[in-house]
């Protein structure tokens, strides 16, 4: 099993469910991960890096509020991408989100 993985892509976007958020944004991190099966008598599989910046560019580019939203795009989004996957991991953090105390980030996660 091969994996390829791109982490730490940041972004800033106005999302998120407050009036202030869609104002002023947010810094985002993404990570990635996409499983892809080996054969030992064949070439590996492929996957560009700058395909999948792009497609998480993309999706923050769409208007949206909700984590579980944007992490749903970017998995859609990557499993077309990459159909021979096994697997696709996408996890997205919203950095030191507007709540009271320190918070480091949120994160939502789904891999499949």
């Amino acid at each position: 099993m091969l994996t390829v993985s791109l982490h730490g892509i940041t972004l800033h976007a106005p999302h998120g469910l407050y009036p202030q958020e869609q104002v002023l944004g947010n810094d985002f991190e993404v990570d990635v991960d996409i499983w892809l099966h080996t054969d030992q008598n064949k070439p590996w599989p492929f996957v560009d890096y700058t395909l999948i910046r792009s497609t998480v560019a993309t999706v923050f580019n769409q208007p949206g509020q909700l984590l579980e939203t944007f992490v749903q795009h970017i998995h859609t989004a990557l499993k077309q991408y990459v159909p021979n996957s096994e697997k696709v991991r996408v996890a997205v953090r919203k950095l030191h989100p507007p709540m009271e105390g320190q918070v480091k980030y949120a994160q939502v996660c789904y891999e499949g």
